[in-house]
Parts: structure tokens; sequence; C-alpha cells
């Protein structure tokens, strides 16, 4: 696999539901590996790259066979067309690394969350020797308590010191990785109407960076994208289903008041100098209950955009056989979000495949890294290795 090949190749570990796989893709990126622990989430990858054309690429080559990235050993098991992958191939290693160490909504225990999976990451690197490195996690790991841990990341990478849990300073010759940003992006100046800010670190190798300047993704939409505009298509196939019933005018009814009240509420937030979109969509937990739009707070933000966060509407299928609709589009407090119109707020395509029930369907939507965001940063990487490999190209 000479670093001359077309194709610019990737390994993805914690990869969920392929948030960040289709926004790398995207961006031009081919997957050798995608890892997943959770087993619907696996299915889910496996399921979108056998039926989707555009990622025949995958189908050939991607190894899915991986699920805990503790036991990851790629140089021992991933190869393409029978030729092992060697150290320094690789274009680009990613991975959005487990949340809850970081996360203002848990503890906050950083390195003491048996969770953290920074390190095991960083071993990856120093093995896989790729190009370039894309770690993405949530806001709270830029935060002053973290300075130490972020220290060490950054030492370990491009050589450096940093002080440990005990005090003591340690210094790290580092993988000669040039740390080229660690800062946060907000989902909604990509497109995305959701509030969604994510911490992205990006590294690229020395050798590969050279004179090149990387540049850091900018916004590439001026105004943000309102819910009322995103999920207006899917609102009216939803209460369309209804027409030509007894239930016709209580539909077009609810359809007219739910986009009224969502374009209003987006027109009143804006006017306020707000975003106007969507709260953050949270996947919850295996060990607490079914799926809803989150906390408490979250909850009254989906209301005052005409949706009831009080759960996870069923799909057309299902709504009919357990007769849900009452619940499910004619609420009080407004309409439910399908898993599709929720994975419509993340930045997913519309036709992306999602496996097992609607609670594991709905977690794996609300733990992704919406699409659009990881493109942007794909983007950015990508136009440092075309620029270094058509350099090297001229040098050689």
């Amino acid at each position: 696999m000479a670093s001359t090949e077309s194709e610019f190749t990737s390994i993805e570990i914690c990869a969920g539901a392929g948030g960040q796989a289709i926004g790398l893709h995207r961006a031009g990126f081919r997957h050798l590996a995608l890892v997943e622990i959770d087993k619907h989430a696996r299915e889910t990858l496996r399921r979108n790259i056998e039926t989707r054309p555009d990622w025949a690429w995958e189908l050939r080559h991607c190894d899915l066979r991986h699920s805990d990235v503790t036991d990851f050993e790629p140089l021992e098991t991933i190869s393409r067309d029978g030729v092992p992958l060697q150290p320094g191939e690789l274009d680009l290693l990613a991975g959005g690394v487990p949340c809850p160490p970081f996360s203002h909504a848990g503890k906050q225990l950083g390195r003491d969350d048996e969770r953290d999976l920074f390190p095991r990451m960083l071993y990856l690197v120093e093995k896989l020797r790729p190009r370039a490195v894309m770690i993405e996690n949530v806001r709270g790991i830029l935060d002053p308590k973290f300075e130490d841990y972020r220290d060490y990341i950054r030492a370990r990478l491009a050589g450096g010191s940093y002080r440990e849990v005990d005090g003591t300073v340690v210094t790290d010759e580092g993988m000669d990785y040039r740390v080229c940003h660690w800062g946060l992006l907000e989902a909604s100046n990509f497109g995305v109407p959701q509030l969604r800010p994510r911490a992205i670190l990006v590294a690229i190798r020395e050798d590969v960076l050279k004179d090149v300047k990387y540049e850091w993704p900018t916004s590439t939409h001026e105004e943000p994208f309102s819910v009322a505009e995103a999920l207006k298509a899917s609102m009216e196939a939803r209460y369309a289903a209804h027409y030509g019933g007894v239930r016709e005018q209580q539909a077009r009814d609810a359809l007219e008041k739910w986009h009224r009240k969502a374009s209003e509420r987006h027109a009143e937030l804006r006017a306020k100098g707000s975003a106007g979109i969507a709260p953050t969509l949270v996947g919850g937990s295996k060990k607490h209950g079914g799926a809803d739009l989150g906390p408490s707070r979250a909850k009254a933000a989906w209301k005052q955009l005409g949706v009831s966060g009080l759960g996870v509407a069923n799909d057309a299928e299902t709504a009919e056989k357990k007769n849900s609709a009452d619940r499910d589009l004619f609420g009080a407090d407004g309409p439910m979000l399908t898993v599709e119109q929720a994975a419509i707020i993340q930045g997913f395509p519309h036709d992306w495949i999602f496996d097992g029930g609607k609670t594991a369907q709905y977690r794996q939507v609300g733990n992704a890294f919406p699409p659009p965001v990881a493109e942007a940063v794909g983007r950015s990487i990508m136009e440092v290795l075309k620029a270094a490999r058509e350099r090297d190209a001229q040098q050689s």
C-alpha cells in the first residue's frame, strides 16, 4: 500500500453509527477499518456499506471485524488485497473517543475515568505512524481543569513536558507530529440545525507537513439552518399519512401549528442574537431508561420549537401497528421526533440506515459526530495531504 496510490486511506476508532465516517468519506478518505463496540452501531455501518453504491470501495476493503479498540492491533490484522498494512502507510487515524470523562453533564473524571481512550488512541498513533491524526471530543476537554492532560497529549504527539497527577513534571520526546490546531467547532456553522460544539484535535506528521500550511475549517453557512426548515419535508410526510382519512383536518392543523411555532421561535431567537437552533441531542446511557430529547432544559427548548421532548416517535409502520398517532403526532406539546428526524438534526443523510430498536437507534444518533463538521475537518486535512503528495512527487 504505497503512498502514491490514488486513495487516501483512514482508520477510525469509536466509529459509532458512522457520523464521522460519512464526513471523512465525503472529504475523500476511504476507510480501511471502522472499529466500534456497540453491536447495533456495527450493524448500522455494515448495512450501509453493503447497500450504498458510493461506498463500494469500503465494501471491498473496509474491515468491520473489530469491536473493542483496546484489543485492536491494526498492523497484525489490517491488510489490503492481501498486503499487510505497514507503519507510516496510513493517511489518517481518526476517532471520536468517549466523551463522558470530559463532559459537563458527567463527573469530569478525565484520566481517572475508565472510559478514557486517549491513551489507546496515542498507542495506535505510535504503532501506525499515520500521516495525520484527528481526535474529536466534547468541549469539556478544553476546560482549564484538563490543561495538564492536554499537555500530556500534546507532549506524546509533538514532544514537550507535562505535569502528572502527583505533581511531577515529565518530559516526552514525542512522536514527531505537529499539533496544528486543537479548538472548538460549532456544528451550526456547518449547516447543522443544532447547538453542538465539538473539540477537535488535528495533528500532522512533521515529515508530511514540512512547508505546507494547515488551515483550520471556517464556517460554511453564514446563517444557521432552522429546525423549521430542516424538518419541514419530513413533518409534512408524517402528517400527510393521515390525509384522506377522518383525521385529515386535524393533521393539517397540527402541521400548520408546528411549522408556525418553530418558525416564530427561530425568528425570535435570531432577533435576540441567538442561533435559533435545536438544543444538543443526547444519546443517553444504556443504564438509564429509554430515549428522550434530554434533560428538562432541553425539553423546554424543544417545546418552544413545537416539539415534544418526552420521548421519540415510532416509525410510520410501528405507529400504525401500535396506533400511537395521539402520542407521536397529536400530543399537546406537539409532535415527537422520529429517529429519522433526529438524524436530520445531526446532519446524517436522509436515507442512512440505523440498526436495532427505536431506543438503540436513537442512542446511535444522539451520540454521533455531525457528518458536515467531520467533512469540513476532513477536507482541511485532505488539503495538506494532497499538497504534500504533489510536493513529494515533484521532488522524486
